[in-house]
Protein backbone atom coordinates (compact mmCIF):
# COMPACT_ATOMS: atom_id res chain seq x y z
CA UNK A 1 0.00 0.00 0.00
CA UNK A 2 1.26 3.45 -0.84
CA UNK A 3 0.77 6.38 1.50
CA UNK A 4 -0.34 9.86 0.51
CA UNK A 5 2.76 11.22 2.24
CA UNK A 6 4.99 9.21 -0.12
CA UNK A 7 3.14 10.39 -3.23
CA UNK A 8 3.17 14.04 -2.15
CA UNK A 9 6.87 14.12 -1.22
CA UNK A 10 7.99 12.32 -4.39
CA UNK A 11 5.83 14.54 -6.63
CA UNK A 12 7.10 17.76 -5.05
CA UNK A 13 10.68 16.54 -5.38
CA UNK A 14 10.06 15.65 -9.03
CA UNK A 15 8.77 19.18 -9.70
CA UNK A 16 11.77 20.70 -7.92
CA UNK A 17 14.13 18.59 -10.02
CA UNK A 18 12.11 19.65 -13.08
CA UNK A 19 12.92 23.29 -12.37
CA UNK A 20 16.57 22.36 -11.88
CA UNK A 21 16.51 20.46 -15.20
CA UNK A 22 15.11 23.52 -16.95
CA UNK A 23 17.79 25.76 -15.45
CA UNK A 24 20.49 23.31 -16.54
CA UNK A 25 19.02 23.08 -20.06
CA UNK A 26 18.83 26.87 -20.63
CA UNK A 27 22.50 27.33 -21.61
CA UNK A 28 22.24 24.54 -24.20
CA UNK A 29 19.08 25.87 -25.84
CA UNK A 30 19.10 26.51 -29.58
CA UNK A 31 19.07 30.09 -30.92
CA UNK A 32 15.38 30.75 -30.22
CA UNK A 33 15.57 29.59 -26.61
CA UNK A 34 13.26 27.07 -24.99
CA UNK A 35 9.61 27.65 -25.87
CA UNK A 36 7.07 27.81 -23.05
CA UNK A 37 5.73 24.40 -24.03
CA UNK A 38 9.26 23.02 -23.70
CA UNK A 39 9.68 24.55 -20.24
CA UNK A 40 6.40 23.01 -19.13
CA UNK A 41 7.37 19.66 -20.67
CA UNK A 42 10.68 19.62 -18.79
CA UNK A 43 9.16 20.53 -15.43
CA UNK A 44 6.07 18.35 -15.76
CA UNK A 45 8.11 15.42 -17.12
CA UNK A 46 10.18 15.34 -13.94
CA UNK A 47 7.03 15.93 -11.88
CA UNK A 48 5.40 12.89 -13.47
CA UNK A 49 8.56 10.92 -12.76
CA UNK A 50 8.30 11.89 -9.09
CA UNK A 51 4.61 11.01 -9.00
CA UNK A 52 5.29 7.63 -10.61
CA UNK A 53 8.03 6.90 -8.08
CA UNK A 54 5.68 7.85 -5.25
CA UNK A 55 2.74 5.83 -6.50
CA UNK A 56 4.70 2.76 -7.61
CA UNK A 57 4.38 -0.24 -5.34
CA UNK A 58 7.19 -2.25 -6.94
CA UNK A 59 8.97 -4.54 -4.53
CA UNK A 60 12.65 -3.83 -5.11
CA UNK A 61 15.43 -2.01 -3.35
CA UNK A 62 14.71 1.71 -3.10
CA UNK A 63 17.87 2.78 -4.92
CA UNK A 64 17.26 0.43 -7.86
CA UNK A 65 13.63 1.54 -8.06
CA UNK A 66 14.68 5.21 -8.26
CA UNK A 67 17.33 4.54 -10.90
CA UNK A 68 15.00 2.50 -13.12
CA UNK A 69 12.10 4.94 -12.86
CA UNK A 70 14.41 7.89 -13.51
CA UNK A 71 15.80 6.22 -16.62
CA UNK A 72 12.41 5.16 -17.99
CA UNK A 73 10.76 8.54 -17.46
CA UNK A 74 13.75 10.38 -18.95
CA UNK A 75 13.59 8.60 -22.30
CA UNK A 76 10.79 10.70 -23.88
CA UNK A 77 12.33 14.00 -22.79
CA UNK A 78 15.79 12.99 -23.93
CA UNK A 79 14.65 12.06 -27.43
CA UNK A 80 12.41 15.13 -27.53
CA UNK A 81 15.37 17.37 -26.73
CA UNK A 82 17.35 15.87 -29.61
CA UNK A 83 14.37 16.38 -31.92
CA UNK A 84 14.09 20.05 -30.86
CA UNK A 85 17.69 20.71 -31.83
CA UNK A 86 19.59 20.53 -28.56
CA UNK A 87 22.07 18.08 -30.07
CA UNK A 88 22.92 14.45 -29.44
CA UNK A 89 24.99 15.14 -26.31
CA UNK A 90 21.85 16.28 -24.50
CA UNK A 91 20.41 12.77 -24.92
CA UNK A 92 23.08 11.30 -22.66
CA UNK A 93 22.94 14.24 -20.24
CA UNK A 94 19.18 13.98 -19.93
CA UNK A 95 19.30 10.25 -19.26
CA UNK A 96 22.07 10.63 -16.67
CA UNK A 97 20.31 13.46 -14.86
CA UNK A 98 17.08 11.46 -14.94
CA UNK A 99 18.83 8.52 -13.30
CA UNK A 100 20.38 10.80 -10.68
CA UNK A 101 17.09 12.61 -10.01
CA UNK A 102 15.18 9.31 -9.76
CA UNK A 103 17.75 8.04 -7.27
CA UNK A 104 17.57 11.29 -5.26
CA UNK A 105 13.75 11.35 -5.24
CA UNK A 106 13.66 7.80 -3.90
CA UNK A 107 16.51 8.47 -1.44
CA UNK A 108 14.84 11.55 0.03
CA UNK A 109 11.36 9.98 0.00
CA UNK A 110 12.20 6.51 1.32
CA UNK A 111 15.24 7.13 3.52
CA UNK A 112 15.09 10.74 4.73
CA UNK A 113 11.29 11.01 5.14
CA UNK A 114 10.85 7.26 5.76
CA UNK A 115 7.88 7.14 3.37
CA UNK A 116 8.45 3.65 2.06
CA UNK A 117 6.03 1.34 0.32
CA UNK A 118 4.32 -0.46 3.19
CA UNK A 119 3.46 -4.11 3.29
CA UNK A 120 -0.18 -4.63 2.48
CA UNK A 121 -1.74 -7.44 4.41
CA UNK A 122 -4.81 -9.14 3.13
CA UNK A 123 -7.26 -10.13 5.84
CA UNK A 124 -8.56 -13.65 5.67
CA UNK A 125 -11.96 -13.67 4.03
CA UNK A 126 -14.72 -15.68 5.72
CA UNK A 127 -15.87 -18.63 3.70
Amino acid sequence: MVSGKRILIATILGLIFGVISYLLAKPYAPAGGIPTSGVLAIIMGRGVMGFAIGVSACRMRWWLHGILMGFIFSLPGAFGAVWLGFGQAILVRSLITGIVYGFLVELITAVVFKARVSESRMAAQPA
